[in-house]
């Protein structure tokens, strides 16, 4: 990568697989949720992620690139964690914290993904690009938000018991 806009292009392909992984990943998890709340979480945001590869595919359309052809090792990594942690929880309210906090390990790495994709537009004056982007962080940071609540509320006691 030679400058800001390749690494920009990048980002996004990077994005786009990791987005694409996360639907994948997401009806595993919501299965594997024993809450009622939390498997309606993983629903919604599996519905919310199918918009955010759609919102990536407008993107890179607009910017004449091909979202395909990376791999997100990242992603790939965070999902094996997860993955193999639905294999190991022996209760089902540790099966719920830990996905929260499988779950919570994903959004934060999107969250600074996104972040850094909406900076990189701004500053290469893709205004437009920036405010499709910064649309897919905020939601990002509401199904963080929710995450929180769901632990915090209920169901990180539970699981100490």
């Amino acid at each position: 990568m030679k400058n800001l806009k390749e690494l920009f292009e990048h980002q996004l392909k990077d994005l786009y697989s990791a987005e694409s992984q996360l639907l994948k990943a997401l009806p595993k998890m919501a299965k594997n949720a024993t809450d009622k709340k939390l498997k309606e979480a993983f629903e919604g945001h599996l519905n919310e992620t199918e918009e955010q590869k759609s919102r990536l595919e407008e993107v890179c359309k607009k910017l004449g690139i091909k979202p395909g052809g990376e791999k997100c090792k990242a992603m790939e990594g965070l999902i094996k964690e997860a993955e193999d942690f639905i294999e190991e929880a022996e209760s089902d309210d540790v099966m719920d914290a830990g996905l929260i906090a499988e779950a919570q390990r994903v959004e934060h790495y999107e969250i600074s993904g996104y972040g850094t994709a909406v900076r990189y537009a701004k500053e290469l004056g893709h205004k437009d690009i920036a405010k499709i982007l910064q649309t897919t962080l905020d939601e990002e940071y509401s199904a963080d938000e929710k995450l929180d609540k769901l632990a915090e509320g209920r169901l990180n006691k539970e699981a100490m018991a």
